[in-house]
């Protein structure tokens, strides 16, 4: 009786900002087709992401690799957890024949965690950006990955595939980490984005907003991320998967997300999306512009 109450109090009704219209095209249907025939999972459908009808019927998508079971629990993702399978060693070609089929520009892929896996999937990370350019030479690719443990060595395997943007979720501030990430460090995802930055990589991150952080912990997270060298910031509401997950604190408004935009520009990053909708690959091929720009005026100074 206590959690049902508890539940009651914590479900607060969703404002009218955050209500959507779907608008399922016939691009919706074909990227949903290629999808399905190629077995491939997507993080649009696995994490419920609130964009998936805009973004298919523009014919983009954000690839799940290495299966669709995550090794870690995290109260906040929807994604399946427990013992996943072993990674498809015909992954990387469907992705790559995937890629080109939907005539991308720029694909994102992301992947669950693969704690069961020596090198955390890494290998495999790398064989996907070498299928995928190796069909689609002129596209950029984005990963968004997990933290591999902050190893140099599996990391140094995902920057040596060459990808355009390494991104990993910092997610939450400092504080809420042990409440709503499974097994991961807010100074291990540090670690990771500063090496990634160190090693030349476009280092990017996202948080979400709405878990009971502060005004002030966002700034801290920021500062911290744009301290390890992240380039690339995106900003987002938490939205509740199941009553299971962890309860959203606050809906933050549309101009408070304006404020943490302008905030995170003025402490120096190139790019920055934040709003009520924004997830990390959201309107990703926007980002990589800035950045590319900001490096050049930076060389000539």
């Amino acid at each position: 009786m206590p959690k049902l109450h508890e539940e009651k109090v914590n479900v607060l009704k969703k404002p009218e900002w955050l209500k959507i219209r779907l608008h399922r095209t016939a691009e919706y249907a074909d990227v949903q087709r290629i999808v399905r025939d190629h077995s491939l999972h997507t993080i649009c459908s696995s994490g419920l992401c609130p964009n998936k009808a805009e973004c298919w019927s523009r014919r983009t998508a954000t690839f799940m690799i290495l299966g669709e079971i995550c090794t870690r629990n995290c109260r906040f993702c929807a994604t399946l957890s427990g013992r996943p399978l072993p990674p498809d060693p015909s992954e990387p070609a469907k992705l790559a024949e995937s890629v080109r089929l939907m005539g991308l520009r720029h694909v994102v892929v992301t992947s669950v965690t693969r704690d069961d896996l020596p090198d955390g999937g890494a290998a495999h990370w790398a064989e996907c950006v070498r299928a995928i350019r190796a069909e689609n030479p002129d596209v950029t690719i984005e990963l968004l990955i997990p933290d591999l443990d902050a190893k140099p060595d599996l990391l140094d395997t995902v920057i040596a595939s060459g990808p355009d943007i390494i991104g990993h979720n910092i997610e939450t501030t400092e504080r809420l980490t042990p409440l709503v990430r499974s097994r991961a460090r807010y100074r291990t995802s540090l670690d990771v984005l500063r090496y990634l930055s160190e090693k030349g990589a476009v280092a990017k991150s996202g948080l979400m907003v709405g878990l009971g952080e502060s005004d002030e912990e966002v700034l801290q997270t920021l500062r911290d991320l744009h301290a390890a060298g992240v380039e690339i910031v995106t900003l987002g509401q938490y939205l509740r998967p199941t009553l299971e997950h962890h309860p959203v604190a606050a809906y933050i408004t549309p101009e408070k997300f304006d404020w943490y935009r302008q905030q995170a520009l003025d402490m120096g990053f190139s790019y920055c999306a934040s709003g009520p909708m924004v997830r990390s690959s959201y309107l990703a091929d926007e980002a990589l512009g800035s950045v590319r720009l900001k490096r050049q005026v930076s060389a000539k100074a």
